[in-house]
């Protein structure tokens, strides 16, 4: 059975990875900590199996924690800040998981610590470390401004400033632009949430994107998603799946 802390001063992202924790029938134990110093603390008395832990927080910081945490304990970095990437492996960190990582992500990152601690050789890291290097280094992506609609006998230009959400089904998505109308276009909404800036644009649901600024409120339902409310009165679905990035929207 596995014991875990959770070590990140934000209490919205603790609770995000309690929730992906709750069904997982070997967590025996969660210990929660809002600071490095308390981390530190709950590291040494419990010596926990696994640790999540974020890289900026008040006293000492993830990377510091790093170093005095107990060797038989299996770092997971869990963070927003990637420049930090390559010293977290340095320290063996076992993964590094950017958030918002969606479900899928935590629980490759979660079936890697299981299998660490069910081998009993060290891992090897160099090769995580290089692909760290290079996603680090990468050059900034350029995300589009506009879109292009192809429509029997005309090409229409979309300003991307004008969409406030995108829904879509198949091959096909829909925009829903500010001034009320609604524009079919041939892309698909994978497609297009790699063209579109993440700082603007949130997937929440396999068949819709929402600009992250016209979202005002987010309510609870009773089978664990969320509906969202967008300021002129619609209703998307924040599916389970995507319930991780809760902690995004709510910046």
């Amino acid at each position: 059975m596995l014991n875990i802390l959770i070590a990140d001063d934000e209490h919205l992202a603790r609770e995000t990875i309690k929730l992906l924790l709750q069904d997982q029938e070997d967590v025996a134990n969660i210990y929660e900590a809002k600071d490095g110093n308390q981390a530190l603390q709950l590291a040494n008395e419990f010596t926990p199996q696994v640790i999540f832990l974020d890289i900026e927080m008040p006293g000492i910081s993830g990377i510091q924690l790093a170093k005095h945490i107990p060797s038989e304990c299996v770092i997971i970095f869990a963070t927003a800040y990637n420049e930090h990437a390559v010293e977290a492996f340095e320290l063996n960190a076992l993964d590094y998981i950017l958030k918002p990582f969606d479900d899928e992500r935590f629980y490759v990152a979660l079936d890697r610590a299981r299998q660490k601690i069910k081998d009993d050789h060290q891992q090897d890291y160099s090769k995580l470390g290089e692909l760290i290097k290079q996603m680090v280094s990468e050059p900034p992506k350029h995300y589009k401004e506009r879109l292009v609609i192809r429509d029997p006998g005309r090409i229409r230009l979309v300003e991307v400033a004008q969409i406030d959400y995108i829904t879509g089904a198949g091959n096909y998505a829909e925009l829903h632009l500010n001034d009320g109308k609604h524009l079919l276009h041939r892309e698909t909404l994978s497609a297009l949430e790699e063209q579109l800036n993440p700082e603007a644009f949130v997937r929440i649901h396999r068949s819709s994107i929402v600009r992250r600024s016209v979202i005002t409120e987010l309510r609870p339902n009773d089978k664990g998603d969320y509906s969202v409310i967008l300021r002129n009165g619609e209703v998307l679905t924040l599916s389970r799946r995507n319930r991780a990035k809760l902690e995004e929207l709510t910046h």
